[in-house]
């Protein structure tokens, strides 16, 4: 009886699952595994959120492969090795998996590439299941990737998605291949209080109500910091319990600005993706302009701990910071102003940011954290790399009586209106009712600091 493994890795899904479809096809048997990755837990990125996010992935998909008659095989280690290990002990010739883009996914699918063939098996991967367009399947004439955007877009609108496929209605695993237990949230530490469950279940009922009751508002409503008007299906497109290319077609389908305002946030998703699997290194360094007069974070050490604890004096700034610490997640108008305030207003290494965002985010990867985070910073993508967010315009243009700055900074909750977004401006005796701090910096003398480096450059 022919046997094969399907490797999971950020596609913890069953349906529009091409590597488990084509291993079934394949074969009567599958082990479905998941390697806890030993060489991500010792470079710190198993962070508590995205473990205990993934904890809940795992569990769901266990639970969906019983529901058909198999299980999730979990292993622990070096996973060139563990699956070498398990295909072995299956007697499986052939292991599927789903290609991804980062210069770890990379060198980890080459590993285990040489590894197979070593023991006499073969590695199948597979495209469009981690983005809706596989990285490389649009390019500039004489080019690996496109650098701009708009060019990009343009194209990938064009590009004819594959159907998603529907979930496997049986899935066979062989006897006597062991598994460890399934982690467990509930066995973490310093989660955050209010980050949301994960699996496809999660995922599928969210993009599911996103459609029906969200979306249709959505071009004119995803800025709208208070109204919590974004779809927080990021979270499940990292973890892949929801398909990219499922979320397109069913957008497209639906029709409506709002539909395609949603698509085109899909496209940006993968236009960052094809950006670092082109160039790995943008995950640690300058992508396109290098800037080499940044204030460091330990150079700037009582300044970064205060836009981490939501402490700048600046309340639109703080509610995102506090909103980051509370749920592992941030609304995307805040990850710009937020950004902004640390690598052009207080002039820090871009790369003191997005470790701390990748610290909390449940939702952190490599190719939309770095790149958002650069093309912030002006050292990315972004074709206006000196414009600067001012925060206290921003919020009185994105929460303009003030609603998301009372719910994260409580502290402030008197503040009646616009009025929140400038407690400094209040009277003396007024300002004394509140514990809260002074800004931590001019605004203009921040951009003036700000446009002093730029133009020695």
């Amino acid at each position: 009886m022919t046997v094969s493994v399907v490797l999971f890795t950020a596609d913890l899904r069953l349906h529009d699952q091409p590597a488990l479809r084509a291993a079934l096809k394949q074969g009567r048997e599958v082990v479905p595994l998941f390697v806890r990755d030993g060489r991500i837990e010792a470079a710190g990125f198993a962070t508590p959120n995205r473990t205990a996010f993934l904890a809940d992935c795992l569990a769901a998909l266990d639970a969906a492969l019983r529901e058909r008659g198999g299980r999730l095989v979990v292993r622990s280690g070096d996973v060139a090795e563990t699956v070498c290990k398990v295909a072995a002990e299956a007697g499986a010739a052939d292991v599927h998996m789903s290609a991804d883009v980062s210069g770890y996914a990379q060198r980890r699918e080459d590993r285990l590439r040489a590894a197979l063939a070593a023991d006499g098996r073969r590695l199948h991967v597979h495209d469009g299941v981690v983005t809706a367009v596989p990285p490389g399947a649009v390019t500039p004439q004489s080019k690996d990737h496109f650098a701009v955007f708009g060019a990009y877009a343009r194209q990938w609108e064009q590009q004819q998605l594959r159907a998603p496929l529907g979930a496997p209605r049986t899935v066979r695993v062989p006897e006597g291949i062991g598994s460890e237990r399934m982690p467990s949230r509930a066995a973490l530490r310093d989660v955050s209080a209010g980050l949301a469950g994960g699996g496809e279940a999660e995922g599928r009922a969210r993009l599911a109500a996103w459609g029906r009751d969200g979306m249709a508002a959505y071009e004119d409503r995803h800025d709208d910091l208070a109204g919590d008007a974004t779809s927080r299906l990021s979270p499940h497109l990292h973890f892949g319990t929801v398909s990219p290319v499922e979320a397109v077609h069913r957008a497209r389908k639906k029709g409506g600005p709002g539909a395609a305002a949603f698509v085109r946030q899909l496209c940006w998703r993968d236009f960052h993706h094809q950006v670092l699997a082109a160039r790995p290194r943008a995950a640690v360094e300058d992508y396109r302009t290098r800037h080499d007069r940044w204030r460091t974070e330990e150079g700037a050490r009582a300044e970064v701990e205060a836009w981490q604890q939501g402490r700048t004096g600046y309340p639109v700034v703080d509610a995102a910071m506090r909103q980051l610490a509370h749920e592992g997640w941030m609304h995307n108008r805040g990850r710009l102003l937020t950004a902004s305030f640390l690598a052009k207003t207080l002039y820090v290494d871009w790369r003191a940011g997005a470790r701390h965002f990748l610290r909390l985010l449940v939702d952190g990867d490599l190719a939309n954290n770095q790149l958002n985070w650069q093309w912030v910073a002006g050292t990315g993508t972004d074709s206006r790399p000196n414009r600067v967010f001012n925060p206290v315009t921003q919020g009185k243009r994105y929460d303009p009586d003030g609603a998301y700055v009372r719910r994260w900074v409580p502290e402030l909750a008197g503040i009646e209106g616009r009025a929140v977004h400038e407690p400094w401006k209040l009277p003396a005796r007024e300002r004394a009712r509140y514990d809260y701090p002074d800004p931590l910096i001019d605004l203009a003398d921040g951009l003036a600091r700000f446009r002093r480096a730029r133009g020695k450059e």
